[in-house]
């Protein structure tokens, strides 16, 4: 099965509309598609589209960039709107310290209610981070004491030190476009050391498409290039890395459907 764990369909910087994307990534093999609720007062607008598509899920949370003016301080909110069937993981959340778009303390606060989230719903903790590998592993850790939840660090990007934490916590590692990149060689060794049962697949669409389609806006359907990209990597059958990401995507998002969920393409 082949899987986009992470798009944003309601982005405006998506140069198709959410039904030609589907149509595509339909053509091209995708199977299921999970886009990403940034704020919750798009919840309305993401959940819409989730509503659209039999194939289409969604993450629902605050993207740390949002942080400053949209951060939650409690899981409450998140708990309710888990009743939706569509939504399938908490976040995207976390840490950004690349850019200076939200006081770091606003954006743990709001990164530890979704994990109070996450673990409550047993739902897949979602998560962005960036130039804050230690901060989001300290973090991680210090919830993990008190019970473990679903962990996925998309559009992995990080070191080692995050890549061993991330599978001693039994989390994910999603794949993006970038590790497609001529100058992503160091990322490719660290994402070489994560077994196999724990690599799922992305675009984050419309950013970061992958070789061949460097430089254009990204769409659902060039995970395709993604992951036949590492399954000549690691010397497989595309097929069959295709099948190893789809079922451990199936693992991790426990709420989607495994079956067959639209019948043409």
């Amino acid at each position: 099965m082949l899987v986009d764990s992470h798009c944003h369909l309601d982005h405006s910087k998506m140069e198709v509309s959410p039904e030609e994307a589907v149509r595509r990534a339909r053509l091209a093999g995708v199977e299921r598609i999970v886009t990403i609720c940034t704020r919750l007062d798009r919840y309305e607008l993401v959940s819409g589209i989730a509503e659209g598509f039999d194939d289409v899920f969604m993450g629902v949370g605050v993207h740390p960039h949002e942080a400053g003016e949209a951060g939650i301080d409690s899981p409450d909110r998140l708990i309710e709107l888990a009743a939706d069937p569509k939504m399938v993981g908490v976040g995207e959340t976390g840490l950004d310290y690349f850019y200076d778009f939200a006081p770091k303390q606003r954006q743990r606060t709001s990164f530890e209610a979704h994990i109070l989230a996450a673990r409550h719903l047993a739902l897949p903790l979602i998560i962005h981070t960036r130039d804050a590998d230690d901060d989001t592993v300290s973090i991680l850790r210090e919830h993990w004491q008190d019970g473990p939840f679903p962990i996925l660090i998309h559009c992995f990007t990080g070191g080692q030190a995050l890549a061993d934490a991330v599978v001693e916590m039994d989390g994910f590692v999603s794949l993006s476009g970038i590790t497609t990149f001529k100058s992503a060689e160091d990322l490719r060794q660290v994402i070489d050391t994560v077994p196999n049962n724990r690599l799922i697949v992305e675009t984050d669409a419309p950013y970061l498409a992958p070789t061949p389609h460097r430089g254009k806006t990204n769409e659902p359907a060039f995970v395709a290039h993604t992951a036949d990209f590492w399954a000549a990597r690691k010397g497989m059958e595309a097929a069959d890395f295709r099948s190893v990401t789809g079922q451990n995507f199936l693992t991790l998002f426990s709420k989607v459907p495994g079956e067959r969920v639209f019948d043409d393409r």
